[in-house]
């Protein structure tokens, strides 16, 4: 590894160096005219751009973002290993190469000065219309010691919230839920009203099961953060607020009072959705797309409402509760921009192909091939022609992975006729975002070594505790002895790691 950061510290010096001598500023192009550059990312298809009507594909690509990409293509099983080793040879490096995760080899790599700090250049939106637009909370994931390393792959970042039986709703007389305690004052109704008027105690408020993703959910409602919170200037787990505490006593007497499963802490997740899809269950805390998947079985299946039976049963999606939802990471891998860009024009050019990717007219090229022949334009909607024809999507579906998605949503999205449930979805995944409470310290968890070789082991003692103290198993003495020993086996060490990084970020 010494040599791998000797050697990034020799190319981070020669670029340094081309800076200081004066010469003069130019990208790598070709014969053309066009901007050169080298891409190394990963094949998912086997035998990428391939087919008939490839090279069509790639010249409109080229024409489209006037640039000439020379595709490293690995295969996905491989391509960890092919990353460690180019990162160990700088001379062969490409100019982008795109990351599945923030690991400490990365980070050894960014902080040796292997990638460029692309925070001096994507806020530009004159140059970059579309990266411009990336969040400033998820890029604080992709910083490392003060530099942005990455273009982040955009995921949904409000995907994570509440659904509930719109028409069990409406026969017991409830509204939408705005505060905790609306939303304990329904899970109570529907296991003690009899919602779907069958006359039996059968129902229950809260589909869970043993993946405990709704409880930092409902955590989030009270205002204890997301994993990390800060406090007083500086940045705590959120097991140490006092917020952390009124949400677990709260979920505790949820379980106490009957709403959930008895046996929930052990229940297979693969079960889960169908709880609510039985109608056993009238709410659905995970993601959004998982109620609209409820909602769409109840329509599919004719699940009749429980208060006209002629129309099918309903969910009704929440952007949040109490003004809070917990956000996702926000994206899916990144791509980072290598020191073989050897100048500020080769970086820009860099940043240009992968900013005119996320146009609309590249997102269909990648999706969905070339219009007439992958697919075609009925009454303003775009219809697949091939969806199941995947030699046929050989032709372009591996330009999907030089894509960023940023902006994530319109206008940046093809114009594919969706379902009123997907319609219902996508609208309240934009409306969470507004809502959702980032974790501050992800970032700097991957910087923490103690984190890094025993943050498991950490997150299980918190995470075993809480599900222990919920179904009454330990006390608030047993769960303090938890915190304690999170502590003691390096949880201390963690929070002091995480705000040595904070301080110097400010």
């Amino acid at each position: 590894m010494k040599k791998v950061l000797i050697a990034f510290l020799m190319i981070a010096l020669l670029a340094t160096s081309v800076y200081a001598g004066g010469k003069k500023e130019s990208k790598t192009v070709s014969a053309n005219g066009r901007a050169k550059i080298t891409f190394m990312t990963q094949d998912f298809e086997g035998s990428p751009l391939t087919g008939d009507y490839a090279d069509q594909i790639k010249q409109k690509m080229a024409e489209y973002t006037n640039t000439d990409v020379e595709f490293i293509w690995v295969g996905n099983d491989a391509y960890t290993e092919k990353t460690s080793l180019t990162l160990a040879s700088p001379e062969t490096m490409p100019m982008i190469m795109s990351i599945g995760g923030m690991t400490m080899p990365i980070i050894d790599a960014a902080n040796a000065g292997a990638f460029w700090d692309l925070s001096e250049f994507i806020y530009d939106s004159a140059k970059y219309p579309n990266l411009s637009q990336a969040n400033k909370n998820v890029n604080k994931s992709l910083t490392v010691g003060g530099k942005l390393i990455g273009i982040y792959r955009a995921r949904d970042i409000g995907r994570q919230s509440l659904g509930y039986r719109a028409d069990w709703a409406e026969k017991l007389g409830l509204g939408e839920p705005k505060t905790v305690e609306d939303v304990y004052n329904m899970m109570y109704q529907f296991t003690y009203g009899d919602p779907d008027g069958n006359g039996k105690d059968d129902t229950y408020g809260l589909a869970l099961c043993k993946y405990t993703g709704p409880l930092d959910i409902i955590q989030t409602w009270f205002g204890c953060g997301n994993g990390w919170a800060e406090e007083n200037g500086k940045l705590v787990p959120v097991h140490q607020t006092k917020e952390y505490k009124n949400a677990l006593d709260w979920i505790r007497k949820m379980y106490e009072d009957g709403l959930v499963y008895s046996d929930w802490a052990v229940r297979d997740t693969s079960t889960w959705e169908d709880s609510v899809k039985k109608g056993e269950c009238g709410m659905f805390c995970d993601t959004l797309d998982g109620s609209r998947r409820c909602w769409d079985y109840f329509i599919n299946n004719n699940i009749p409402s429980v208060v006209d039976p002629s129309q099918p049963a309903s969910m009704k999606l929440l952007s949040n509760v109490a003004g809070k939802t917990l956000a996702t990471s926000g994206y899916n891998g990144f791509f980072v921009i290598t020191q073989a860009a050897k100048t500020k024009a080769d970086v820009e050019a860099c940043l240009h192909y992968l900013d005119k990717m996320c146009d609309n007219d590249m997102i269909i090229l990648a999706a969905y091939g070339l219009e007439g022949i992958h697919w075609e334009n009925q009454d303003g909607y775009l219809v697949d022609l091939d969806s199941s024809d995947k030699l046929s999507s050989k032709n372009y579906a591996a330009l999907n992975q030089t894509q960023a998605f940023i902006p994530l949503g319109e206008p940046n999205n093809p114009p594919v006729k969706k379902s009123d449930t997907k319609l219902v979805e996508v609208a309240t995944k934009a409306e969470a975002a507004k809502y959702a409470v980032f974790n501050p310290a992800l970032s700097y968890l991957i910087n923490s070594p103690t984190y890094a070789t025993n943050g498991g082991v950490l997150d299980e003692i918190i995470s075993s505790a809480r599900t222990q103290y919920v179904c009454g198993q330990i006390d608030e003495a047993g769960l303090k002895e938890a915190w304690d020993k999170w502590s003691k086996q390096g949880g201390a060490d963690v929070i002091k790691e995480v705000n040595e990084q904070y301080a110097k970020n400010k």
